[in-house]
């Protein structure tokens, strides 16, 4: 899937046009694509590396850096946006020979998800939105500290602080690390682009209209931290609301980052729902 001296580089293929890196793991018949969110410093393997080893065991599991984030390629001039994303989703699938996969979005992800399903119902099987962005909703203080992340420990040590709940996951370390991968060349000018302030307009852009959110014939899991301070519990809720095969799990004690904070019972549920 990876090199140990760099697991967040896997392989690298053409997608829509982009120089994508995307982790690979399993061969099972069905394929599930992980889209990560957007934090500054992020990658696939950021995001995924503890939910990528427990399904791999049932299924082929694919997971991108999508456009300006991790080391997939930034094209000089291009203007990010959630068609651009959702396309190299695609493009990748495409690229790769897999006509439908279950997708798995987190957060930004789950926005991509949303309009991917949306667009083109044929090529998705079973969604998991976890603390999805994709409805309109009023930003959060959090939300806004992460999209307007200016590069230092102690500013990475900030946007860190609103995505978990137990302070234990938050340390020095893991700040170091991702205030590191966030000052890479490159990685932090793609990421300054993305959502300049005012940044409610960029929650508005992320949403697919909420017709078209009732009209997805998809089963879908919502998966929400209770306490998450970048993405409402509120959102979960109304998603729920709009699509009509969708179950809710809220985990207590648990903020932005169920698949590291709840990682057992996570991987567990999502599992279980894309095999049921």
């Amino acid at each position: 899937m990876t090199t140990a001296e760099q697991p967040e580089i896997g392989r690298s293929v053409q997608a829509a046009g982009i120089r994508t890196n995307y982790l690979d793991a399993g061969d099972g018949d069905q394929t599930v694509l992980l889209v990560h969110g957007s934090g500054p410093g992020v990658t696939a393997y950021a995001n995924w590396r503890l939910v990528i080893p427990a399904l791999a065991k049932d299924f082929h599991v694919v997971a991108p850096d999508m456009a300006g984030f991790g080391y997939t390629e930034r094209p000089e001039g291009i203007a990010y946006g959630l068609d651009v994303w959702v396309d190299q989703a695609l493009g990748l699938l495409d690229t790769l020979g897999i006509e439908k996969a279950h997708l798995v979005g987190n957060s930004f992800g789950g926005a991509i998800g949303l309009r991917l399903a949306a667009r083109h119902p044929d090529r998705v099987g079973k969604l998991v939105l976890m603390g999805s962005m994709g409805v309109e909703f009023e930003i959060t203080e959090g939300l806004d500290r992460v999209w307007g992340y200016e590069p230092s420990f102690e500013n990475m040590r900030r946007v860190l602080d609103v995505f978990a709940y137990s302070r234990t996951l938050v340390n020095d370390e893991l700040a170091r690390v991702r205030y590191e991968g966030s000052v890479q060349p490159g990685f932090q000018e793609a990421f300054a682009a993305m959502f300049p302030a005012p940044r409610q307009r960029w929650v508005s852009a992320m949403a697919t209209p909420e017709d078209e959110l009732r009209r997805l014939p998809h089963r879908t899991l919502v998966v929400h931290g209770r306490e998450d301070r970048v993405i409402p519990v509120s959102n979960s809720y109304k998603l729920v609301d709009l699509l009509e095969n969708a179950d809710l799990a809220v985990f207590g004690k648990c903020g932005h980052w169920s698949m590291i904070e709840r990682t057992a019972d996570f991987t567990r549920l999502v599992r279980d729902f894309l095999l049921g």
